[in-house]
């Protein structure tokens, strides 16, 4: 299906989308939760079925005239590139990089590092879903607004234990990032980003100088790194993109809640 551009070509930016996740706590699925349908209707316009999970988040980065992403793979989630092809569906151009060492997500987006540590970087999850459009135009509009080196899209947060909490100051700099606070009075948790060469260079950097303490502690997330990037000088500013919680399908419990999600957001026809 040709999609069209809501907004221009940013030539400059690149996607970021991690896929190298076990999926564990789903169970079976019988396919990689990434493409996990969420509907099964025909659209009668363009002749596609089911929409899968992932292409809820690559449909709203090429929304910003996002046009190349990197998604991250382990070995044996062949079904991925085995669905979404090239891209061409999608009008975008994806490429697939092998996850290299398996401590967190912080590794596999780095994997994508001698590509994109030129360019601007936009950030999403592919297991999550939320209503809202043009959120990564909004992050991007912001980075070149502020003087930011990360920019965080946040949305209020339903469960703060399995997500990370932001604080933020006045002025929208973040102050810091708590990950999965078992109690917090915050309301905000973030779940996309955009971010210029300095951070990209940050986390390559941080996570090199880490490596040997990875190995041999819990998993390190994307926000602890944000985290180490403030406390390093790094400008970090916060702003919210939505008014709903997004949904992360990671548990079965979360997809439990899918069918309401979907007709909470189903737009009208």
């Amino acid at each position: 299906m040709t999609k069209v551009h809501n907004k221009p070509r940013q030539h400059n930016v690149v996607g970021i989308v991690p896929m190298a996740g076990l999926g564990k706590r789903l169970g079976d699925l019988g396919c990689s939760k990434e493409i996990f349908p969420i509907t099964a209707t025909m659209n009668t316009s363009t002749g596609d079925m089911s929409r899968v999970v992932c292409e809820h988040l690559l449909e709203k980065m090429q929304c910003a005239g996002i046009s190349r992403v990197y998604i991250t793979l382990r070995e044996g989630k062949w079904d991925i590139p085995a669905f979404l092809g090239d891209g061409s569906q999608l009008d975008l151009h994806l490429a697939y990089l092998m996850m290299g060492l398996p401590y967190g997500t912080p590794y596999s987006i780095d994997q994508a590092y001698p590509f994109i540590q030129d360019n601007i970087v936009a950030l999403g999850f592919a297991d999550t879903l939320f209503a809202e459009e043009d959120v990564f135009s909004t992050l991007l509009t912001y980075l070149d607004t502020v003087d930011a080196d990360v920019v965080l899209g946040m949305f209020p947060a339903d469960r703060p234990e399995k997500t990370d909490m932001v604080e933020l100051a006045a002025d929208g700099k973040v102050n810091r990032i708590i990950v999965k606070p078992t109690h917090t009075d915050l309301k905000y948790c973030w779940c996309i980003a955009a971010w210029t060469p300095a951070f990209s260079r940050f986390m390559h950097n941080y996570l090199a100088e880490h490596q040997h303490v990875a190995a041999s502690s819990p998993e390190l997330f994307v926000g602890n790194v944000i985290q180490a990037g403030i406390e390093s000088g790094l400008s970090v500013y916060g702003i919210p993109v939505s008014e709903q919680p997004f949904l992360d399908i990671g548990t079965p419990e979360d997809l439990q809640r899918l069918e309401l999600f979907l007709q909470n957001t189903r737009q009208p026809e």
